[in-house]
């Protein structure tokens, strides 16, 4: 790969990346009116998701890192307590769909087991991180919470996702638009 070429790719990945990142900040507004709603179909996770699969785990980690923060410090939603296990757990939805995606065989079926290994392991971190927070400031976080705050209230959002981002990544990839080939 020529100079040019590297460099445009990266430019296309960070261009792509940024477009990500504001669509993170900007579709909570359309579920915002409702909370629960919002908690139900986890919109900032579905541009993260795309992220990692189109631009590469490198890119995917830094807008699931960057996104629930910048979002709490300018529209302070979330609040910060929950921005920052979101962001870890956002980090490891973007780094595992990239690095998968660039491992696995580029088939349909790969597509799903990327997405649901990713959906589990950003869960369970989010979950590990949360029962630390929680130990370091006393409040209770048990089995029960972690199940119901990561599946159960997560179920209409964990849907959309298995049903929208396959799809996406697989007319991106026919469009020719995937950049973590």
């Amino acid at each position: 790969m020529t100079m040019n070429t590297e460099r445009s790719l990266r430019l296309k990945r960070l261009v792509v990346s940024a477009l990500c990142l504001a669509i993170a900040l900007v579709l909570p507004f359309l579920t915002g009116q409702l909370k629960q709603l919002g908690n139900m179909l986890c919109p900032m996770h579905l541009p993260v998701l795309l992220c990692g699969f189109v631009c590469g785990w490198p890119w995917g980690l830094a807008v699931g890192i960057i996104a629930p923060i910048m979002r709490s410090l300018i529209f302070q939603m979330p609040q910060m307590v929950s921005a920052i296990p979101m962001a870890v757990e956002l980090a490891v939805y973007g780094a595992s769909t990239g690095l998968l995606y660039k491992l696995l065989p580029k088939k349909i079926p790969f597509i799903y087991v990327n997405l649901l290994c990713s959906m589990v392991a950003g869960r369970v971190v989010w979950g590990v991180f949360s029962a630390v927070m929680a130990g370091v400031r006393s409040t209770p976080f048990g089995l029960e919470m972690f199940f119901t705050q990561a599946v159960v209230n997560a179920v209409p959002g964990m849907i959309l996702q298995i049903v929208l981002i396959p799809v996406l990544v697989m007319v991106l990839r026919r469009g020719k638009l995937m950049l973590n080939e």
